[in-house]
Order: structure tokens, then C-alpha cells, then sequence
């Protein structure tokens, strides 16, 4: 039916809940940056800390105003928070620094019950698995080792390497020219209806939207192919796997 198959990751395979806004994860943040001489209270690492990133969006936006929806490398924020306080970091430190951000703000992360047995399926019968994420290189590639996904992967795309995301279509084009993947070949599996379905659509390839918890509300017309609305994974193999 298909031979490619195109994986949102957050909210798709992997079910996970953040909060970068609690007062627990910015007190962790002073510490850290505090065990290099960084002094920050948790109310101006936590401002300077977006104003940054507003900073760095600016600058991407304005190096490629084409791009309608853009993205940042966050491992440039947290080495900017060091500089700022006159400290240069390691790529190490700074690596170290993006995954303790990420740790204390995940409240938990889990895999949707039958996403492996899909992934082997899709093995067994020889064909190409992506990943297409709006994610941090930094956060995303520790997690999908963690959960075991990363050696399904024929080819991982990041939104932060790329400072554009879904549903913008150069996001997509850079995957397909990259893998020279064929439209007609391809599907897309997510759970947002705009980043994942929508960009899927205005790309030219074929959609499948699984509502999930974390999904978005729908508030426009859907646009997939198919569709599972009970957040059953399980449901997908038997819509698109021949």
C-alpha cells in the first residue's frame, strides 16, 4: 500500500507530558547554572530565558522570511544563559544542561501500547520508516533511545536542525529529497491536525490522524486519509499496512 511511512514522535508514538513554566524546574536551573559561577534568581534566568529564545526566532525569521513556521536550537539559549554571566561552556556542559531542562520538566514519558509491534510489522515487510518532528535534537534523540524507537528509523529529521517545522512544506521537502522518498509512495502518521495533516496535504502526500489526549482541538476541517479518533494505536495497522 505504502512503502514509506512518515512518524510524528511527541503525541504519536510517544505519550509524554511537560510543564516548562513550574517554579520547581527553574529553581533546578539556577542550581545548575549556580554550580558554574551563574548567578541568576529563578525569576531572571526564567525571563531572560524567553526573551532569548524570542531572540533567536527573530533572527531565524529574518534569515529565511519564506518560512511561515520556524524553529530554534535551544542548546544556543542555554550556551547564551553561561555567556551571559561571563562563563563559556563545553558543548558537553551545554548538552548536559539541555537534558536536564528536559528532565525535570517531564512530568512522564511512555510509549503508546502498540507502537513497537507496528514498527516490527512495518520491518518484516521491508518497508522505509522516518521520523518527522517539531522537537529539540538534544531532548529528541536521548528519548527515542530511551524508548527504543531510535534503530527502527530509515531517516530522523529535527525541526532545531533544520529551523523550520511542520506544517510548513519545506520541512517536509527537505525530508523527501534527502531520502528521495516518492509522494505517491508515502504516508504521514500524526496526531496534530495542522502540523502533521494539514502540512501533510498542502505537501501532496497522504495523511492518517490518530486523535490522542494531548491532540490539539480539531477546529477546522480534517484532512487525513484515514483516521483512528479513539487514540488507539493499535488501530493503525490494519487502515495502512498491506
Amino acid at each position: 500500500m505504502f512503502k514509506n511511512y512518515i512518524f510524528d514522535l511527541y503525541g504519536t508514538l510517544i505519550d509524554i507530558r511537560t510543564d516548562e513554566d513550574c517554579d520547581a524546574l527553574w529553581q533546578k536551573m539556577v542550581m545548575i547554572y549556580g554550580y558554574k559561577q551563574c548567578h541568576y534568581s529563578m525569576f531572571e534566568i526564567r525571563r531572560l530565558y524567553k526573551e532569548l529564545c524570542a531572540r533567536e526566532k527573530a533572527k531565524v525569521r529574518a534569515e529565511f522570511p519564506e518560512r511561515k513556521f520556524v524553529d530554534i536550537d535551544l542548546t544556543i539559549v542555554f550556551r547564551e544563559l553561561y555567556e551571559n554571566k561571563g562563563y563559556i561552556p563545553t558543548d558537553e556542559e551545554v548538552e548536559f544542561t539541555a537534558r536536564v531542562f528536559r528532565c525535570v520538566s517531564t512530568e512522564f514519558i511512555k510509549l503508546y501500547d502498540g507502537v513497537i509491534d507496528f514498527l516490527e510489522a512495518l520491518k518484516k515487510k521491508g518497508k522505509k520508516i522516518y521520523l518527522l518532528s517539531n522537537a529539540q535534537r538534544s531532548f529528541t534523540v536521548p528519548e527515542l533511545k530511551m524508548m527504543g524507537l531510535y534503530d527502527y528509523f530509515d531517516g530522523i529529521l529535527i525541526s532545531s536542525d533544520h529551523c523550520v517545522s511542520k506544517p510548513d512544506v519545506e520541512f517536509f521537502d527537505i525530508l523527501f529529497k534527502k531520502y528521495k522518498l516518492k509522494k505517491i509512495e508515502s504516508i504521514m502518521i500524526g496526531n496534530d491536525f495542522i502540523s502533521d495533516i494539514s502540512g501533510a496535504y498542502n505537501f501532496g502526500i497522504r495523511s492518517l490522524y490518530i486523535h490522542q489526549e494531548i491532540s490539539s482541538p480539531i477546529t477546522g476541517k480534517l484532512l487525513s486519509d484515514f483516521t483512528v479518533m479513539d487514540g488507539d494505536f493499535r488501530k493503525i495497522q490494519p487502515l495502512i499496512l498491506r
